[in-house]
């Protein structure tokens, strides 16, 4: 990747991690996952997982990034991750997807909140503290002013990371996680979108 293409994608998914730890928290907020039903310039039209169908607004300036397979194997202490997990019934939390956001974004979002991925799971941004392999990976994140959480990293957890991606890959079809905010009106919008490309899908 050249150097303007990463910066493209870095402030893509500036943009992205400000939207998923920000504006999505408001109380008009939601995430919108599914896979694309249309797409004109401004106007992204979506088959949610939950079988309806969502109109969303495309503000002006939008951005897309796109998603690329990462392994638990290249995660090490001190990156910075973002990841959803549900509390295990023999005790901790079981991730249900990873994140691994470049260098230089090492701290957005930073926190442990609820996340609606699934029932009752959660959606925890820190800093890798620690490591482990013993009876599977897992990683112990720090956190808002030193607190911590281990989470536990099964073998066929969607591990991923940031790409590029174009307009031209929201095709009829394509997997797509968009933050969208409802307006007064009831009507959805959104100011960036993450497209599945190259067989990988958003996670998130």
């Amino acid at each position: 990747m050249n150097f303007k293409t990463f910066m493209v994608v870095l402030g893509t998914v500036s943009s992205l991690s400000i939207a998923v730890t920000g504006s999505a928290q408001a109380a008009d907020a939601l995430r919108v996952r599914g896979t694309v039903v249309s797409f004109e310039p401004s106007l992204l039209t979506v088959k949610t997982r939950q079988g309806d169908t969502s109109a969303i607004k495309l503000n002006t300036g939008w951005k897309i990034s796109g998603v690329a397979s990462a392994s638990e194997k290249d995660i090490k202490q001190g990156d910075f991750l973002g990841i959803a997990s549900v509390s295990k019934a023999d005790g901790g939390s079981g991730a249900l997807e990873v994140v691994i956001f470049p260098a230089a974004l090492k701290g957005t979002g930073e926190g442990d909140r609820p996340w609606d991925l699934q029932p009752n799971s959660r959606m925890t941004n820190g800093t890798v503290a620690d490591v482990t392999n013993i009876n599977g990976r897992a990683v112990t994140l720090t956190y808002d002013n030193g607190q911590t959480k281990k989470i536990s990293i099964p073998d066929n957890t969607p591990v991923v990371t940031f790409a590029p991606a174009t307009p031209t890959d929201l095709k009829p079809g394509a997997t797509v996680f968009v933050n969208a905010q409802r307006e007064a009106d009831g009507t959805l919008s959104s100011g960036r979108v993450v497209v599945g490309n190259k067989g990988v899908i958003p996670p998130m």
